[in-house]
């Protein structure tokens, strides 16, 4: 299956410059192409991820990637998306994320020779101010520009010419890849169409209309709600372990709504066509096993994190679904808990019904008596039905934590002080 297939078989197309051109040249040969992120953090999350999945299905059908991290158009700002100058972050916290950033994509697709990484901080770096203004902003009309939407969205609240410039930056960089690395395609979100056909248009201009420069992107994920995808409750879902767990990353998944999960295996995953039709056939069929979202939670984590994390995923879920909590280690019940309603306590034990009390747990010493007479209390995964049991932090997890659960569903973590 052509490349330019798949993809829309898996609903990644959005809008293309030329997808009669653009398909016959991905059967005739091998394309470099590529896809840029801007260092506005130290990670990314799963919304991010999205073109690169994309660009390592182009690697995979044997073409050749290149992934830009914006060292220099990550230090002024994409005014896409947003209704407000975007505040500017020092050069060094920039690098900072820069480095961050390029750490992550390596872990993610380093492992290949045939994706390469690039740096735009080492081609705008070097462009003076006339250079700028001469070779390219003489190039660029303005009446074009401010028809762009990223531009025009901007136009009521206004907009600095720093962030009106960034299309022309990202024009540069389309053309500086073209000639050094005979880049023929960008690929982008939904909302980078305005600054990729710029790109193209500076290339055209330059190097003549006949110019074989393509542009795709992806379209804007929206849940069955009607939702954002990758935002929770919790905040954004993010690819780095220390700011999302690996256990947290797997439940995410886990947790789709049967309406979305086929749509996610199609984007996230790299299991092929028939699979994924076996797979909608079980959402219809027997939704209640959940084999879909068990499939794609297991296939994004092991992607994302590694076998051995998604092991320990696995095996956090199978606990805490049997309640044996005593089995976890310490650092275990940090992943499994991090986004659990908490508690600060002190190292001193405690009598249950003042512990629960006192814990906010229990509204009452008298609902906390009741609770633990009729078992509805376990103290780091033992039913508790003695009202004079005291609760010993040291017992358990090294000292550090208290799992306390409430019926069958409700935990709570006291972390214990020092």
């Amino acid at each position: 299956m052509n490349i330019i297939d798949e993809l829309t078989w898996r609903g990644a197309v959005n809008q293309q410059t030329d997808a009669e051109g653009l398909k016959k040249l991905t059967d005739s040969k091998s394309i470099s192409l590529y896809c840029g992120v801007d260092p506005t953090g130290d990670s990314m999350h799963i919304g991010h991820l999205i073109p690169f999945m994309m660009m390592k299905r182009f690697e995979l059908a044997g073409h050749h990637p290149y992934i830009l991290i914006g060292g220099a158009t990550g230090s002024i700002g994409d005014p896409s998306g947003r209704k407000s100058e975007r505040q500017l972050q020092t050069m060094e916290k920039v690098q900072a994320n820069v480095k961050a950033l390029t750490q992550q994509m390596q872990k993610l697709f380093g492992g290949s020779s045939n994706i390469s990484f690039v740096n735009n901080y080492d081609w705008l770096s070097k462009l003076s101010l006339l250079d700028f203004l001469r070779d390219y902003g003489k190039l660029v009309n303005i009446n074009t520009m401010l028809a762009k939407d990223i531009v025009a969205s901007r136009l009521d609240v206004g907009i600095s010419f720093t962030e009106f410039t960034y299309q022309i930056l990202q024009s540069v960089d389309f053309l500086t890849l073209h000639h050094d690395y005979g880049i023929q395609l960008q690929i982008g979100g939904a909302d980078q169409w305005g600054n990729i056909t710029s790109g193209i248009d500076l290339i055209h201009k330059i190097d003549g209309a006949d110019e074989e420069v393509y542009g795709l992107t992806i379209p804007l994920m929206l849940k069955a709600d009607g939702t954002k995808f990758g935002k929770t409750a919790g905040g954004a879902i993010w690819l780095d372990a220390k700011k999302t767990s690996p256990y947290e990353f797997y439940q995410f998944w886990l947790n789709q709504d049967d309406r979305d999960v086929v749509k996610y295996l199609k984007y996230f995953t790299f299991l092929d066509q028939d699979e994924i039709e076996k797979l909608a056939q079980s959402v219809k069929m027997e939704p209640e096993k959940r084999l879909a979202q068990t499939r794609l939670a297991e296939e994004v984590t092991k992607f994302v994190h590694g076998s051995d994390a998604l092991s320990t995923a696995q095996r956090i879920t199978e606990i805490l679904f049997s309640g044996d909590v005593q089995d976890l280690s310490a650092d275990e019940v940090e992943d499994a808990f991090g986004k659990a309603p908490s508690v600060s306590i002190t190292k001193e034990p405690r009598n249950i019904v003042d512990f629960l009390v006192d814990t906010e747990i229990e509204s009452s010493k008298r609902q906390a008596r009741e609770d633990v007479n009729n078992g509805a209390i376990t103290i780091n995964g033992n039913r508790i039905q003695d009202t004079e049991f005291e609760v010993n932090p040291a017992a358990q997890f090294e000292g550090k934590f208290v799992i306390i659960r409430r019926g069958k569903k409700n935990y709570f973590l006291a972390k214990v002080g020092k």
